[in-house]
């Protein structure tokens, strides 16, 4: 072959115009297809391995997300396995979309791309070998038109020029078969890379949207077994508060009665309690004629009666051995159980303690109707009222 030297020569006095240049415009312009084939391809790889990184920073951020959901969402919130298996799935899908894009869009995109430096260093073989053999021609031309032929140098330049061109012509040649090929398949890969990677999109993206339904159902179905828990408190609170209205109006033992003017007891829903065990014997029946006159007696002597203690009303009068103190009712009640009292406005009722402190209700009494007592003396009759329908006489 030819050394550096010459072919640096050589390609000075091509330049020049001195030497002729061997040139093939088809050849020339397969190079250029090639070269812009894999500018091509390399951007390619290189946006494909950048949406690659993308989706695993996705995977990545959520996975963190649904960790943090998994995390959070508490043993006796509803679907909490199917979101601990959502969790699962959605995690599992990141992975296969990732792999599958992986294996068979970037797999096939990198050896398609593997053949060229290959090809690129055979084309600038070739480039170097045709310039050795311009070089070897124009030698051998140089000899023949001189005026002393040296037949030995002919022979050997002659012999030089015919290596030089076999190798030229086998690079040339094996180049003009491959270029065009390789030109054609760069249709197929981008069909290959984005067909595929159309094909895991729409089923990475299809599977993810059942699993966002679900997660969404889960969610629905979340915030309705709040809706209901928060009905369900304030329910209990509205109870409560009825409850607690009514205590409220109650008097105490510091303080003078406080009467609040309204209609009457509700309507329908006395202040919620847990009543004690009704008595069997207890019957309730409305006040006779001689009870009414005997109650006509009792509101005119409540009238000069004062606060009473666990013996006597402070008065010249006594109440009867068990009883605390006496209440007059100021509002109508009527009895909604079997160990209720029924009051009307002006009742008097002997107040008794509970045998059992803890059966009794807050804003309830235990009594006796003193019209009833004074007829029967009998504490069996005895039945729990409302104290805020009342007050202390």
């Amino acid at each position: 072959g030819r050394c550096c030297p010459v072919r640096k020569q050589e390609k000075v006095l091509q330049k020049l115009g001195k030497a002729d240049e061997t040139r093939d415009v088809a050849f020339e312009e397969m190079v250029a297809n090639f070269n812009k084939q894999m500018t091509e391809g390399t951007k390619l790889q290189k946006e494909l391995k950048a949406y690659l990184l993308a989706v695993k920073t996705m995977h990545d951020a959520s996975r963190r997300l649904q960790d943090c959901l998994a995390d959070m969402y508490e043993p006796d919130w509803f679907g909490k396995e199917e979101m601990d298996a959502l969790t699962e799935d959605t995690d599992t899908l990141w992975l296969d979309y990732h792999q599958n894009i992986t294996d068979k869009s970037l797999t096939s995109l990198d050896s398609y791309l593997a053949q060229f430096p290959d090809i690129k260093a055979r084309i600038a073989k070739r480039d170097r070998k045709m310039v050795d053999f311009d070089s070897a021609r124009h030698h051998f031309g140089s000899l023949q038109k001189g005026k002393k032929k040296d037949e030995a140098k002919i022979a050997k330049a002659e012999e030089e020029l015919g290596r030089a061109q076999k190798i030229f012509e086998e690079l040339n040649v094996d180049l003009q078969d491959e270029l065009p090929s390789l030109w054609d398949n760069r249709v197929g890969v981008y069909v290959n890379t984005f067909q595929g990677l159309a094909g895991h999109q729409e089923k990475f993206h299809g599977e993810m949207s059942k699993l966002n339904q679900n997660l969404n159902d889960i969610m629905t179905k979340l915030e309705e077994q709040r809706e209901l828990k928060k009905d369900g408190t304030a329910a209990a609170m509205t109870g409560e508060g009825a409850k607690s209205e009514e205590i409220n109006h109650s008097p105490s033992a510091s303080s003078p009665p406080k009467v609040v003017q309204r209609p009457g007891p509700p309507p329908s829903r006395p202040p919620p309690r847990l009543t004690p065990s009704p008595d069997p014997r207890q019957q309730h029946v409305g006040p006779t004629e001689d009870e009414a006159s005997v109650l006509d007696a009792d509101t005119d002597c409540s009238t000069t009666t004062t606060q009473q203690s666990a013996v006597t009303n402070g008065s010249d009068g006594e109440l009867p051995p068990g009883f605390i103190y006496k209440v007059k009712a100021i509002h109508d009640y009527a009895a909604t159980d079997g160990d209720e009292l029924e009051l009307k406005i002006g009742d008097a009722v002997l107040v008794l303690a509970f045998d059992n402190p803890d059966e009794q209700d807050d804003g309830w009494l235990m009594g006796v109707q003193e019209s009833h007592w004074g007829q029967n003396k009998d504490i069996s009759i005895k039945g729990v009222f409302p104290e805020n329908f009342t007050q202390k006489v």
